[in-house]
């Protein structure tokens, strides 16, 4: 991949429904040129597929959060299938470094985070937490 291939990715990140000639002028490339880049983006892999993202209006005002969690010894597993129990937590990952546990959760209201959180930190095993609230969400990369 060279540069032009880079920005082609980094425009159709922003908006993946431009058109090859909107693309083409921006990038001050030929439509022919775009058009082959893309399908060998496509073709190589590189682009996996097309997708939309359909954001919910009612989940507009909800508190979003990243929560870190530090457990005690082996106990991961353990406190992962515990944390599968709050509908509240919307993905889980394992981690490495610092942290064992990244938890993305949801509430709809600052009282049901300041409760859930309570709750989360109660669970055996878990040491510590740090939590960051997800103020927005502009661009959707993936």
């Amino acid at each position: 991949m060279d540069d032009l291939d880079h920005r082609l990715l980094a425009l159709m990140r922003s908006d993946a429904r431009r058109s090859i000639a909107s693309l083409a002028a921006e990038l001050d490339a030929s439509r022919a040129t775009v058009r082959a880049r893309l399908d060998k983006l496509v073709q190589s892999g590189v682009i996996g597929g097309f997708t939309i993202v359909v954001r919910d209006p009612s989940q507009r005002n909800h508190v979003r959060a990243i929560m870190l969690i530090a457990v005690e010894g082996k106990g991961v597993e353990k406190v992962m299938r515990r944390l599968h129990g709050f509908p509240e937590v919307r993905r889980l990952h394992s981690t490495n470094g610092r942290w064992d546990i990244v938890a993305e959760v949801v509430t709809d209201t600052l009282e049901g985070f300041d409760r859930l959180l309570s709750r989360i930190r109660e669970i055996d095993g878990i040491t510590s937490t740090e939590t960051s609230i997800l103020l927005s969400s502009p661009k959707d990369l993936v």
